[in-house]
């Protein structure tokens, strides 16, 4: 059996296996298993790459997953480039790559770093149909992957674990959790209709949005604290806040689609302005 809906053989499959690569969501759990490793004393690239390479592979098994379940078992999609076969092909490569590096990070620095890594393919294989369902988890399990990517890309490098990293961590989870309330707010109707209780089906599309931008003010509002008390972060850091904050303010009157996007993008902005502020060094 082929393994794209469209075409049969190597480059049709390759294609299709390739569309469940999606940047825009992907980019800021890699970025932060790097950043988090660029924070430690010392840095190894084999290391780093590991621990990124499990962390896509994660990411990977969260979309392919997701279409999965969104096309083939709730009809909600209209099209899927994998086939039902595809899909379970790929699930088993992203798992075979995801445990390769798992094992190779255990092997290599420790059992706790490998455990550190676990929970990424762990949320992101049972993110649809269960996670997904509930408005915590649905809401949280993004954001709780790339906190876990910044403590696991520093971890692999330093064998511990600091409270200014875990502060940022934090900062990320209580962030992006905003971000997704308003991201799932794309899909208000149809999540109603099939009983998916997200925040904004649960709260409504305005109630969420102003739990959304709550959320993001207070991980800003920690940052600046943190920039000011915490070693390791730079005074400077607290601009990383200041030039979210700005993107937030384009995206308020948007809708959740583009909101959405642009809220994703000022992730990047806030992710590249603290990791220039801690390279600069005490400023």
């Amino acid at each position: 059996m082929p393994l794209a809906t469209e075409g049969r053989g190597p480059v049709p499959a390759v294609r299709a296996l390739a569309s469940q690569i999606h940047p825009v969501f992907m980019l800021p759990p890699v970025a932060a298993s790097l950043f988090g490793g660029l924070y430690g004393s010392s840095f190894s690239v084999r290391l780093a790459a590991l621990h990124a390479v499990a962390v896509f592979c994660g990411l990977y098994t969260a979309h392919v997953k997701d279409g999965y379940v969104d096309f083939y078992g709730r009809g909600e999609d209209e099209a899927h480039p994998l086939t039902e076969r595809g899909c379970r092909v790929a699930l088993a490569l992203s798992t075979a790559g995801f445990l390769a590096a798992t094992v190779a990070l255990a092997v290599l620095v420790n059992l706790p770093a490998a455990l550190l890594t676990l929970p990424g393919w762990l949320i992101g294989f049972h993110h649809a149909p269960q996670l997904d369902m509930h408005p915590l988890t649905a809401t949280v399990g993004y954001p709780t992957g790339i906190a876990l990517a910044l403590l696991g890309g520093y971890y692999v490098q330093t064998t511990t674990l600091t409270a200014t990293m875990l502060a940022l961590a934090a900062v990320f989870l209580v962030v992006l959790s905003g971000i997704k309330v308003i991201d799932d707010a794309t899909d208000y109707d149809y999540d109603r209709s099939i009983g998916k209780r997200t925040v904004a089906v649960v709260l409504g599309p305005a109630r969420a949005r102003r739990v959304a931008y709550g959320l993001m003010l207070t991980g800003m509002a920690a940052v600046v604290v943190a920039a000011l008390t915490l070693p390791g972060i730079p005074p400077s850091g607290g601009l990383a806040a200041v030039a979210f904050l700005g993107v937030a303010l384009l995206a308020r009157d948007a809708g959740p689609e583009l909101a959405t996007k642009l809220l994703i993008r000022g992730s990047y902005v806030f992710l590249a302005v603290l990791v220039a502020a801690v390279w600069l060094g005490p400023l």
